[in-house]
């Protein structure tokens, strides 16, 4: 037996904050975690609509149901996206890189790159699927936020590095976050220096969740 790949067309869904500001000083792209949607994700980043800010929120290729216990599923059976799992995970990865990618160039085929701030946000999965975009894709971000997780551990250095540098990288963690706290996020900047890439570390008071006033915080950077 022999596994073979073919390239196919799919449609992909992604939520969109502010799209009637015509000319926004700033665009982000936020990457949701593990098991979540597009826009209901969107909606915790509603803090910086303020008409400055557009918003795009990518939806993870895959989807399945939450909670399944087996048998039929039903209108109130609820559903969640994951960028990847260990099944065939190279072509994962490279699929939703180059939907990223795709997602970019139709958002900067309408408005000036040169004159708005991108920043990358990556909450918990989205984490590791927007460092490896930035890392291997073509997004060029001016910031890029690694929120409730570490980046991949396996990345391939010092290309990644490379990529990386390229952008202000920053850590969130919650103090209370079971997966991402302080020493784990203290570690992961060590390492990251380690290659090159030295991040900011911005720690609130809190749990494995976005932060509007840590959001407001990051907007507000130069």
């Amino acid at each position: 037996m022999h596994e073979r790949h073919l390239v196919v067309t799919r449609s992909a869904r992604y939520a969109v904050l502010g799209e009637a500001i015509p000319a926004p000083a700033e665009v982000w792209f936020v990457l949701h975690g593990y098991g979540q949607l597009a826009a209901p994700f969107l909606r915790r980043f509603q803090t910086l609509d303020d008409g400055r800010h557009r918003i795009y929120a990518p939806e993870a290729l895959n989807h399945y149901y939450l909670q399944d216990a087996g048998g039929a599923h039903g209108p109130e059976s609820k559903v969640g996206a994951t960028w990847m799992t260990r099944e065939d995970r190279l072509t994962e990865i490279g699929d939703y890189v180059r939907y990223l990618d795709t997602l970019y160039r139709h958002v900067f085929a309408e408005l000036s790159r040169d004159a708005t701030r991108v920043v990358v946000v990556g909450f918990s999965q989205g984490a590791a699927t927007a460092a490896r975009w930035v890392a291997l894709g073509r997004a060029r971000p001016d910031d890029l936020v690694l929120w409730g997780s570490p980046a991949p551990p396996d990345l391939e250095w010092p290309g990644a590095a490379r990529a990386l540098a390229r952008s202000r990288v920053t850590l969130v963690y919650g103090r209370e976050d079971a997966f991402f706290d302080e020493p784990r996020a203290v570690s992961e900047a060590e390492r990251l220096r380690a290659h090159g890439v030295p991040p900011a570390l911005v720690g609130f008071e809190g749990g494995h969740q976005i932060d509007a006033e840590i959001l407001e915080q990051l907007a507000g950077a130069p």
